[in-house]
């Protein structure tokens, strides 16, 4: 079972203390998330947390909260079905040649970061610090819309 991500990979280290654990787990959540609403979620999923993957649907729950709590925190390939992996393997890990020639998610994640910090006149500390909102989600939504529509050239998707 190939693991894309972990938030126990981001809240270990030089995770802000001043943070909860679950802020290691918000930019999954927003991958996780777009990967619901764009139909690229496991058979798997569907089956035993269908009620949860509705809900965030419905934006009830959010992606990090079905990522806690249907995941055991881990972001793997039984979450996503063959179309949402082959994205996946290409574009949320940095190695390859699609994230080579456009980007990979965690530096798109990066610029969606500083672009907020100038748009809000904040000055959030890191990436971790970045609100598991509806607002948020739909700024990465965007990125994501873009970064998909390019892997499918890439692919030869139509």
């Amino acid at each position: 079972m190939p693991k894309y991500d972990d938030a126990s990979w981001h809240y270990g280290g030089d995770f802000p203390k001043e943070l909860p654990p679950e802020n290691g787990a918000t930019h999954i959540g927003f991958f996780l998330t777009w990967c619901i609403d764009n139909g690229l979620v496991s058979d798997f999923q569907l089956e035993e947390s269908g009620e949860d993957v509705q809900r965030v649907k419905e934006r009830q729950i959010t992606g990090r909260d079905f990522l806690l709590q249907n995941c055991d925190e881990k972001f793997t390939d039984e979450d996503l079905n063959d179309l949402g992996n082959s994205f996946a393997q290409d574009y949320y890990q940095e190695e390859g040649t699609f994230a080579e020639q456009h980007a990979d998610y965690l530096s798109d994640y990066q610029t969606a970061f500083e672009i907020l910090n100038q748009e809000l006149d904040t000055k959030l500390e890191s990436i971790y610090h970045i609100e598991d909102s509806e607002e948020v989600y739909e700024g990465i939504k965007i990125i994501l819309d873009e970064r998909f529509k390019q892997w499918k050239a890439f692919a030869g998707i139509a």
